[in-house]
């Protein structure tokens, strides 16, 4: 049964598990996917707070399903909620498999950021309108 990704989420980031990325199983690295996932939820931080923001936490991280060789794989985002300096976003990872159409979530993670100015000190959040 071919699982569908989330309607509710954005597409971030989609590419290709690499060779040099995996264990000596070939399972790709739970660190490689995690920065992925980090790099989809910078990309929400960064347009809802105009500017500059740094992970400050990682909550809920579950790696549901090996990610192989070759697997395309495409991180969801979306804003959960937004404080006076922080943002809380949700990445979930999903996998095609490279020999066929099954699309599987693989890992999911709640990122919290604060958005920060050029001397690395928090500020408010600067969203924009509408």
């Amino acid at each position: 049964m071919t699982e569908q990704p989330p309607k509710d989420l954005q597409p971030v980031i989609r590419t290709i598990a690499m060779p040099a990325d995996t264990n000596a199983q070939g399972d790709i690295f739970g660190g490689w996917l995690m920065s992925q996932m980090d790099l989809a939820a910078g990309s929400v931080a960064l347009r809802t707070s105009r500017g500059r923001a740094a992970t400050i936490a990682v909550d809920a991280m579950q790696f549901h399903r090996p990610v192989k060789v070759g697997d395309e794989v495409t991180l969801y985002a979306r804003l959960l909620s937004v404080g006076r300096t922080s943002m809380k976003v949700e990445v979930r990872a999903w996998r095609r498999l490279a020999s066929d159409e099954v699309s599987e979530q693989v890992t999911s993670g709640i990122f919290t950021f604060v958005a920060i100015d050029e001397h690395g000190n928090p500020r408010p959040v600067q969203q924009q309108a509408g």
